[in-house]
């Protein structure tokens, strides 16, 4: 079984020392959602989670097939995306999968050449490279498949000054409620088949030069009933970060399992989102009817300070209100970090979202898996999927 990466520092200058920079990567640009009523779900993320209006392309736009919202917090973007008529594609996936990620789209100087490098290191090309135009300049886009049917798309907007891109209008609303102190996105992690995992870790090394800095086995995320495996996989210079996961054995079913069950396959399972100040943001959330999992024991908070000073770290936050929120703590060589996880956003257990605050920590809250599975099987029994 993979180890822990001993090294709890993650110096990223060391880590990432011989990563390939084929690939260069500037960050996540958007993240498209298949949704049955993207409306709807504009309405839900714009309300709960403080997104504001930005961009919309539909039938007033001369899209004929397609509808999309484009929601903005500081820099995360996400796009959510309807079908007009039965005979679309997008159909198929939201019946199999319900509303769940398509596209994890990165930000690049040279859309061209990350489709030509990728696809020649083996991947399977989902778009060929293609120039979009309108009078506002050109987006260059281009795409593969990654894991089940998600794909990555390499975005090339330095010649565009738009809205968002061509096909998009700028999304004037009435309603925007206040921003709720999101910042970017963190990592996102996928969850894989049994057996998978190892796959797609190589497939990450390479096609897309990625690092795999962190790893976790069954014997350290485990509780008495069910277990999983995750790889922590980071482009040169950080800024991409994807966790993977699989199953593993145990007395009963992971969530892993679950969400497969309910996703009908591979996929993304949850997008981090960071905040400066994640006491102000979960409680406005908690507030907008954000559902989150149910909080850990009184023992899990009293043993807080002892874990910190262990790495010579000590809580800035009141305790009490951490605690009142649900929000976990969790400490490196570097500092904490804090972190919550909400309930799945739709109606199949699948897709949900994670907030977290780091305070110089580069981990993924290691110390807290045992109280977050726990939490998330006192979910799956309630479902009656554990």
């Amino acid at each position: 079984m993979a180890k822990q990466v001993e090294s709890v520092n993650y110096g990223l200058e060391k880590i990432f020392e011989g990563a390939q920079d084929f690939l260069p990567l500037l960050g996540t640009d958007y993240i498209e959602l298949y949704v049955g009523n993207a409306k709807q779900a504009a309405h839900f993320y714009k309300t709960a989670f403080g997104f504001q209006s930005f961009a919309y392309r539909g039938l007033e736009t001369g899209s004929r097939d397609v509808v999309s919202y484009v929601l903005k917090q500081d820099k995360i973007r996400l796009v959510l995306s309807t079908p007009l008529n039965s005979k679309h594609p997008i159909n198929e996936h939201i019946v199999k999968h319900g509303d769940g990620v398509k596209v994890v789209a990165l930000w690049v100087e040279d859309a061209k050449k990350a489709w030509e490098e990728t696809t020649s290191r083996g991947a399977k090309s989902y778009l060929e490279p293609v120039v979009e135009k309108d009078e506002h300049g050109e987006v260059v886009r281009s795409g593969i498949y990654t894991y089940g049917e998600t794909v990555h798309l390499f975005v090339e907007r330095k010649n565009y000054n738009g809205v968002f891109m061509p096909g998009f209008e700028k999304w004037e609303s009435d309603y925007n409620p206040e921003s709720l102190g999101l910042k970017y996105v963190d990592h996102m992690v996928g969850n894989v088949g049994w057996g998978e995992m190892n796959t797609w870790v190589k497939w990450y090394e390479d096609v897309m030069g990625f690092e795999n800095f962190l790893s976790f086995d069954d014997k350290q995320i485990h509780t008495d009933y069910s277990a999983l495996m995750s790889k922590v996989m980071s482009n040169g210079n950080g800024r991409i970060k994807f966790p993977i996961n699989e199953p593993a054995k145990g007395k009963k079913k992971s969530q892993i399992e679950e969400y497969l069950d309910f996703y009908e396959g591979p996929g993304v399972q949850h997008i981090a989102v960071a905040t400066d100040d994640i006491l102000s943001t979960v409680a406005n959330m908690r507030a907008r009817g954000v559902e989150f999992l149910t909080t850990p024991p009184e023992s899990y908070y009293q043993a807080v300070p002892e874990r910190l000073a262990t790495h010579d770290h000590k809580l800035k936050e009141d305790l009490e209100k951490l605690k009142k929120l649900g929000i976990m703590v969790d400490a490196d060589e570097e500092g904490y970090l804090l972190q919550i996880f909400t309930r799945p956003v739709e109606d199949r257990p699948t897709l949900f979202f994670e907030i977290i605050q780091r305070m110089g920590a580069r981990g993924f809250g290691a110390g807290n898996f045992k109280a977050l599975f726990e939490s998330i099987e006192r979910e799956q029994e309630r479902r009656g999927t554990l």
